[in-house]
């Protein structure tokens, strides 16, 4: 079931469907988290990348952080986040977080970055120095990291998979065949072996990614690629509608009806992935410690 009409090879939306529609309830825990992150001049993903689930999130007193920055060195056509010259890292940052983190009282705390290709690491570093601030400051909190493909650098991702988060998180986003048009200076197959190093590095950590569905892709591909995932052992995988940010991101193809999803997620589970989520609010930090609070403590996998 699709809602949409074709203008020169585009889809341009009229009305959203009835499943992608959300109440928005306010609460005074939306408030405190906005005075928190403003306070202590932290970024999220929820804020930057207009995340449709951050009215949810905000008021249960959880939010995903978005270190290095706002200002991405790539130009990825889904993303709402600029892109640009970055500014200097602010050496500050990974105190601050913690310090959010423990005012937030969060028990699983997700970190990701926008791209950092001006680095010598990707930014790695600054990751490894904000995990190592959590486990200080919230050492009962799990750790899950977000990070870009360090463009391959196995030396940065081992800095950051030594630090010992709990999950590491790296999207594929969407299909191989539509990277050209959805992630330019991204490449497919680096994405790939950076799961596959993560898990090389540390055999027992646990490994997610996530696509996103209505971008042009087909179910044989989406399939193709949940069967890449588990050829690099990835243990978690999150699949999602995407939503046009603003006019300035690619248009959206399709609205996938929720039984698509659904059925997505018995593919996925028959694959062997040991967590599934699937649907169309469903994104990468999304209810992010359900995951983990179902699967135990990564450091003790297999």
């Amino acid at each position: 079931m699709f809602y949409l009409v074709i203008f020169m090879n585009e889809a341009k939306f009229i009305n959203r469907p009835w499943w992608l529609k959300k109440r928005v309830s306010i609460n005074d825990q939306q408030s405190r988290v906005h005075d928190i992150l403003k306070g202590l001049n932290l970024h999220t993903v929820c804020q930057s990348a207009a995340c449709p689930n951050i009215a949810e999130c905000f008021g249960k007193g959880m939010a995903t952080f978005m270190i290095l920055g706002n200002i991405c060195t790539r130009n990825c056509r889904f993303c709402a986040v600029n892109n640009g010259i970055p500014q200097p890292v602010d050496e500050d940052e990974p105190k601050r977080l913690a310090l959010a983190a423990k005012e937030l009282n969060l028990k699983h705390v997700v970190i990701t970055s926008v791209t950092r290709d001006d680095l010598p690491d990707g930014g790695a570093g600054h990751f490894a120095n904000t995990i190592s601030e959590l486990r200080k400051d919230v050492p009962e909190a799990t750790i899950e990291v977000l990070t870009p493909d360090f463009q391959g650098d196995k030396a940065a991702l081992k800095m950051v998979i030594k630090s010992w988060p709990d999950i590491f998180n790296h999207n594929l986003e969407t299909i191989p065949r539509l990277y050209p048009e959805v992630r330019p200076m991204a490449n497919y197959k680096r994405s790939l072996d950076v799961l596959n190093n993560a898990r090389e590095i540390d055999s027992k950590i646990f490994t997610k990614s996530g696509i996103m569905l209505g971008l042009g892709e087909t179910r044989g591909e989406v399939l193709e690629v949940m069967k890449n995932l588990r050829e690099v052992d990835c243990d978690i995988i999150t699949v999602g509608q995407y939503l046009r940010p603003s006019k300035m991101q690619i248009y959206i193809k399709e609205y996938v009806n929720p039984d698509v999803f659904a059925e997505i997620e018995e593919e996925a589970k028959v694959l062997g992935f040991l967590y599934v989520a699937s649907g169309p609010f469903v994104r990468s930090s999304f209810n992010a410690a359900e995951a983990f609070n179902l699967l135990g403590d990564g450091r003790n996998r297999g």
